[in-house]
């Protein structure tokens, strides 16, 4: 059975990373811990914000992965196992959250405070590219193609 999406019309050339894209987007949606927000800090800056209370710096890696950056939190002890719970609210589990990144984004820098991680991005203005593309008549076209033969004499009299 096949798959109908957006991007099936001819009329989407070389679109294909976009699908491959949206499909692990919505394979990755579904995860909910930990939250975060995603904020717009400036006219080319962003910011990731996640909340990580209970973790330490030593236990949260930031990497980019080509187009993805991805953060996870390890436990490294496990002092819990000694203390008995009559609530646990605070979710202390490992994780691990992929953000897909656009073509030409950066990774600025990323710190921890108050139990919130920060993830500052960098995202360059789009600059509009416009392109003319000379046109050939369908005469020059079939000339260039091949070689005439001439006779320097003819219509010489």
């Amino acid at each position: 059975m096949s798959r109908i999406t957006m991007f099936d019309s001819p009329l989407f050339l070389g679109f294909e990373h976009f699908e491959r894209t949206l499909d692990r987007i919505a394979k990755t949606s579904a995860e909910g811990y930990p939250p975060y927000n995603i904020e717009q800090i400036g006219e080319d800056r962003l910011r990731i914000t996640l909340a990580v209370a209970g973790f330490s710096e030593e236990e949260l890696t930031v990497q980019r992965d080509g187009n993805q950056l991805v953060v996870a939190g390890r436990r490294l002890d496990r002092k819990d196992d000694e203390r008995i719970f009559l609530h646990r609210g605070i979710a202390s589990r490992q994780f691990q959250r992929s953000f897909l990144l656009a073509e030409g984004i950066d990774i600025e820098s990323a710190s921890l405070e108050n139990g919130l991680l920060n993830v500052d991005l960098r995202q360059p203005l789009p600059q509009s590219r416009v392109q003319t593309i000379k046109i050939d008549s369908g005469k020059n076209k079939a000339i260039q193609g091949r070689t005439l033969d001439v006779d320097p004499n003819e219509g010489a009299e």
